[in-house]
């Protein structure tokens, strides 16, 4: 049994499907170093790595999840945002060592306040959710002029094509057969007929208003534990790019809403509906919203996990090979969706509705 446990898809710290990063593997990659602190994160191993008196980041994939193409294209993002002053961290390396895949990153500034914070976990104060909802809509001001073609088809990428369609149907259809392990784990789920029941009434509200959203490549993964923070309060540095893809600013900003504003973990899932309008007026106060994308927030919500719920289906089916998390998974992917049909999930929305029309 590993000493270094991990995060899992609760609240419980469960042993992690990769084995932590050594001393001898990170200097085989980067020369001779140590590590200092390992991530208890779940989807990759990764780590903090002290060489001569500097600290690098390193993190392993298996080259079934990420592999050097596949790593460049969001690389390429986060050198042009750096190109374009926004705070994030440097590519320094990647490179593969059999079955892995290895990329090394420069470490932020910033203090890490939510570092062993589990996904989904709040912010610890509404001020916190303002200063994130400004440095996303400061990071997609500098993601203008970006524009690479969306991402190879590869897992735990959080894309938006399936219910960005007018005909979700086929595109969902497509998505999955591009996909042979998802395919193969949705066999033992009514999928088809959940998606009909629960998530394409939703999207027939989202349908009117995306011929005007404009496409961006966004983070996708836009929590407080991807975040550094300097002691003003405000975000110093932004991480972990790795669900990146070409979306939209609003699919961006209802991500992040729907990852920190409901807490999906805690019993009765409780809604801290004070964080999200303050993340809405941070991020409004930069970068205005303008009529489609204030009409669609609210229609988007609902829909905004569904895409990274798919890819973590087959991530857990075809690479981890774990029935359990298939099926939490699979929870995900429909749980979420349904929740906002609930009383708490209505309320959210009407209190986004308010915010935009505001």
């Amino acid at each position: 049994m590993s000493s270094l446990l991990a995060h899992g898809l609760g609240t419980e710290p469960v042993e992690p499907d990769w084995a932590p990063l050594t001393d001898t593997e990170v200097t085989d990659v980067v020369g001779p170093a140590r590590v200092v602190w390992r991530s208890p994160r779940p989807l990759s191993a990764a780590a903090l790595v002290e060489q001569d008196g500097r600290r690098l980041f390193v993190k392993r994939h298996h080259h079934s999840v990420r592999t050097l193409p596949g790593l460049a294209e969001e690389h390429a993002f986060l050198r042009h945002l750096r190109l374009r002053g926004a705070p994030v961290v440097e590519v320094l390396d990647a490179v593969a060592r059999d079955a892995w895949t290895y990329e090394v990153h420069s470490v932020g500034a910033g203090t890490d306040l939510y570092r062993d914070a589990l996904s989904w976990s709040p912010f610890r104060s509404a001020g916190h959710a303002r200063a994130a909802g400004e440095a996303l809509a400061r990071t997609h001001l500098a993601a203008r002029g970006f524009d690479a073609p969306r991402r190879q088809v590869q897992p735990l990428v959080a894309s938006f094509t399936v219910f960005a369609s007018h005909d979700p149907r086929a595109e969902l259809e497509r998505y999955v057969t591009e996909r042979p392990a998802l395919a193969e784990a949705l066999r033992d789920f009514s999928w088809r007929a959940d998606t009909e029941r629960v998530l394409l009434p939703l999207h027939e509200r989202l349908a009117p208003h995306l011929a005007a959203l404009e496409p961006l490549w966004t983070h996708n993964d836009w929590h407080a534990s991807n975040l550094l923070w300097g002691a003003d309060g405000r975000v110093s540095t932004v991480l972990d790019f790795g669900m990146s893809d070409r979306t939209t600013a609003v699919h961006d900003l209802a991500t992040a809403i729907e990852r920190n504003a409901v807490q999906w973990l805690r019993p009765g899932r409780p809604v801290r509906e004070q964080d999200a309008a303050a993340l809405l007026d941070g991020y409004r106060s930069v970068r205005p919203l303008s009529a489609a994308e204030s009409a669609a927030l609210p229609a988007l919500l609902p829909l905004v996990h569904a895409e990274f719920a798919l890819s973590e289906l087959g991530y857990f089916h075809g690479v981890t090979r774990s029935a359990e998390n298939t099926r939490l998974a699979y929870e995900y992917y429909v749980g979420h969706a349904e929740w906002f049909t609930g009383a708490n999930g209505r309320r959210l929305l009407d209190r986004i509705t308010g915010s935009v029309r505001g």
